[in-house]
């Protein structure tokens, strides 16, 4: 394991955990000096992250003082050792070697034991000193060298030392990943196309109160300041004893016993969550998606979500014990804005934590050049979307005489339009789970979403049989749903979700065809073709998936208008369906089919019986592609085991070389890479074999899956997916300036 300081003063075995306060007895791991005795020297507010230090204070150093600190030492030796923890650019967290946090409270200085608002300094540095503040005072030494809180800050210096303790972080297990080619030359790595590492129960890094995505369901977050011990601590402030109050069962699973409660122990036991079906706790922390990373993750579209519906009726379904979720924000734009203005925070904290700004393997990127560039670089970039149904407040109301109003006018596109880009959003869907005032949602489940949609738009979804049954030989992805189960409406259930969105019908319930799979009646209406048609402009990467099957048809038939043709993307399932023909004419006009991900066997199966004769009868001259749309933490599920029969992964395993392995990853100079059985000591560890793809950190692990079932002609062609996605951006660009003339 080796933790990615920049420091030269930290050993490589520096990620096993210190768990102070997790009910885990370990030993503390100290953090050596470096072996050749030279140590980094401390040049900018950047330079401590993740390094060992003793502190000086007005010329003396710093030692532990009672229950607090004092600047009395008269040299090094006796000196407290301090492991500085990024919090943020140039704010720290000051962790001592028996695991307490230099804390400030009440104009006091002590030593606290867990991270708290007082426990976060911000340092400025000037000349080689530094001054630190934190709840608007400055680190001062008072009576006997005391630290305390006062508005003239000691003068800091730090002097590089061995014997800390490292703070508390999610291992990696896997090697040190490989740097990119030149940048003109075709891109080696795999994509994902659909994913949600901005939601979560607060959408900032906690330094500041932005408040919860999707109602306060999703538990968790992507990053925090304070690390995995607050990302990922106990849910039972949310969920309850037991997750007795937990959106899980009360809205997911309607309320069935076996699902009613849980183990809400976080980090580092995470006994019962995350699963691979526990859709309701987070799946993306950042070191889960640095292991990807370094398995060859290369693209990633981070999807800022919501349903507005769901939304409102969630934060009033079991979350009444907290009074603040009432006030939150619900609407469509102004959740998934605040989730891609996270990715900025996550940006800066992962920049901290490797040693600044623009050291950090996480890129947001606007454009193809620019990502070509940070692949070059060796790291990840990424790519800000939008999906959710009321995309530029283009919400719909239906009427009782059948006349609907628009929550948007052809002037606030625009305005939206420009305002998202110049955020850096570069990836949108025209149409997610509900109706909008731009058309009809591809239905693929005929259950608790046309509920939620009449709860949002006051009518419930008018259908039509569809084309040749919906499924079978002619269909990629089946279209539309079976609206009845067993006589019953389905999705009609007795639980707290369905109940409440009853109620809101009055009884008014609809009647559909049995046995007859429906799809949604509502196409691209007048204001949708104006959308698309400014989005196409703008240059946005279109993704059809949600849009009702005929609408595919439409964005596919316009995007074939221009010369280079405007391609479309399929990133997690076709929602709606896609008939065998669009498939082979996305292909055709130099689009993607990338499959929701799932284990292994299913995605090698995907790759070279499902997707591969598509891809031939296109006519395509691109080599074959595909990548994945995890939709992690978007309500999904996330594929179990491969199951009994399955040649079982053995770990540890090697990426880029053996069999299953072209000859092109030696050929550009990539390395092997080592991957271990993801384990935390004395917590928690994660055998994709057992259970599955527990969260995002089990990518490596489906990699490895993959090459076991599908072989070299698997692992090929997933590793060109980030290439092809590169091209199938450069040419929406193109085609998008061919629009604009």
């Amino acid at each position: 394991m080796v933790r990615t300081s920049g420091c030269a003063l930290v050993s490589t075995a520096v990620l096993a955990l210190a768990l102070a306060g997790c009910g885990v007895s370990t030993e503390p791991e100290v953090v050596a000096a470096a072996s050749d005795g030279k140590a980094k020297p401390v040049k900018t507010l950047y330079d401590l992250a993740g390094r060992c230090f003793v502190l000086k204070a007005n010329d003396a150093y710093a030692v532990r003082s009672g229950d607090g600190f004092a600047a009395t030492g008269a040299d090094a030796d006796s000196a407290e050792r301090f492991y500085m923890q990024a919090t943020g650019l140039g704010r720290y967290l000051f962790y001592t070697a028996d695991r307490k946090i230099l804390t400030a409270a009440g104009g006091a200085v002590t030593a606290a034991d867990q991270p708290e608002d007082g426990s976060d300094w911000t340092f400025a540095h000037d000349q080689g000193e530094f001054a630190a503040t934190t709840l608007g005072q400055s680190l001062a030494t008072g009576a006997g060298g005391a630290f305390v809180l006062a508005d003239q800050p000691a003068r800091l210096a730090f002097e590089s030392a061995s014997g800390c303790t490292a703070y508390p972080e999610m291992p990696l297990d896997i090697g040190e990943t490989f740097r990119g080619r030149n940048a003109k030359l075709p891109v080696i790595g795999f994509a994902e196309v659909h994913s949600h590492m901005g939601m979560g129960s607060e959408m900032s890094d906690g330094s500041g109160n932005v408040g919860p995505s999707a109602g306060g369901v999703m538990y968790g977050q992507a990053v925090n300041r304070f690390g995995v011990v607050e990302a990922l601590k106990n849910c039972e402030g949310p969920h309850g004893q037991d997750g007795v109050l937990s959106p899980e069962w009360l809205i997911l699973d309607g309320g069935d016993a076996e699902h009613a409660q849980h183990d809400t122990q976080g980090w580092p036991s995470f006994i019962d969550w995350p699963q691979k079906d526990s859709q309701l706790h987070q799946q993306m922390y950042y070191r889960w998606v640095e292991r990807a990373y370094r398995a060859g993750l290369r693209t990633m579209v981070i999807h800022g979500t919501n349903i507005e519906a769901l939304c409102n009726v969630a934060k009033n379904s079991g979350n009444d014990k907290d009074a603040d979720l009432q006030d939150t924000d619900c609407t469509d734009m102004g959740v998934g804005v605040k989730q891609v203005q996270y990715l900025y925070d996550m940006e800066n904290y992962i920049d901290a934590q490797q040693g600044g700004p623009g050291k950090g393997w996480f890129r947001i990127v606007r454009d193809p050049k620019e990502a070509r560039d940070v692949i070059a670089d060796g790291k990840l970039a990424v790519v800000p979307g939008l999906e959710f149904s009321n995309i530029f407040h283009c919400s719909v109301t239906f009427l009782p005489d059948g006349s609907e109003t628009s929550g948007c006018t052809r002037e606030d596109i625009d305005r939206e339009i420009d305002e998202v880009w110049d955020l850096g959003v570069r990836a949108v869907f025209p149409y997610h789970d509900v109706d909008s005032a731009l058309g009809g949602t591809g239905i693929f489940d005929g259950a608790a979403l046309n509920l939620v949609g009449f709860s949002g738009t006051h009518g419930f979804w008018k259908t039509y049989d569809c084309e040749d049954g919906g499924e079978g030989p002619t269909y990629f992805y089946n279209a539309g749903a079976y609206m009845y189960d067993k006589g019953a409406p389905a999705g009609f259930g007795d639980d707290p979700l369905t109940g409440a969105l009853i109620e809101n019908t009055q009884g008014l319930l609809p009647t559909y065809p049995t046995g007859r799979r429906q799809c949604n009646a509502r196409d691209v209406t007048d204001l949708g073709k104006y959308a698309i048609r400014k989005i196409m402009e703008k240059g946005f990467t279109l993704d059809i998936d949600h849009a009702e099957i005929r609408s595919k048809q439409y964005m596919l038939d316009e995007g074939a208008k221009l010369t280079p043709n405007y391609p479309m993307i399929s990133g997690h399932g076709g929602h709606g369906g896609i008939s065998n023909a669009q498939a082979a004419q996305i292909i055709r006009q130099g689009g993607i089919i990338y499959p929701a991900i799932e284990n292994g066997k299913d995605m090698a199966n995907f790759i070279l019986h499902k997707l591969k004769p598509i891809w031939l009868s296109s006519g395509t001259q691109r080599p074959l592609a595909v990548g994945y749309g995890a939709d992690s933490n978007g309500l999904r599920n996330l594929p179990g085991p491969r199951g009994a029969g399955t040649q079982s992964i053995q770990y540890p395993f090697t990426l880029f070389k053996g069999d299953g392995w072209g000859p092109q990853f030696k050929a550009a100079g990539i390395a092997p890479v080592k991957v271990d059985l993801l384990s935390i000591p004395g917590g928690q560890s994660w055998n994709m074999d057992e259970v599955g793809m527990a969260h995002y950190g089990l990518v490596p692990d489906i990699v490895e899956e993959i090459r076991i079932e599908g072989g070299e002609e698997a692992t090929t062609a997933f590793y060109n997916s980030a290439e092809t996605y590169l091209e199938m951006w450069e040419q929406t660009l193109a085609a998008a300036a061919a629009a604009r003339r």
